[in-house]
């Protein structure tokens, strides 16, 4: 699947986008699937977490890749916008936020 692709839905086309909203840098833990839990929870209840949870077309997915830069792992958040949430969201936010971020915005 693209990143931009448009549907029909009833007598109007619809754009629809598949964007990066968020990342998560870990060290290495032996269970990283347990500990990304409380990032995780802490971005969905932010702004733009909350945000993006109500305006996705579709349950944000995590994405997990190890990171031997970091000896641990980067998590990316992605979700599909609507044409207009994916303006609102980029005028508002800009773009994919990290923890730090999020940390700085509580």
């Amino acid at each position: 699947m693209s990143n931009y692709w448009v549907k029909i839905e009833g007598d109007e086309a619809v754009e629809y986008r598949k964007v990066h909203v968020h990342t998560i840098t870990m060290g290495d833990v032996e269970d990283p699937e347990i500990y990304i839990a409380g990032p995780i929870i802490e971005w969905q209840q932010s702004e733009v977490g909350r945000w993006i949870m109500e305006h996705s077309a579709e349950q944000p997915v995590f994405h997990r890749w190890a990171d031997p830069l970091h000896f641990g792992y980067t998590y990316k958040i992605t979700a599909v916008l609507r044409g207009r949430d994916y303006t609102y969201w980029t005028l508002k936010w800009g773009k994919a936020t990290n923890h730090k971020d999020i940390l700085k915005s509580i």
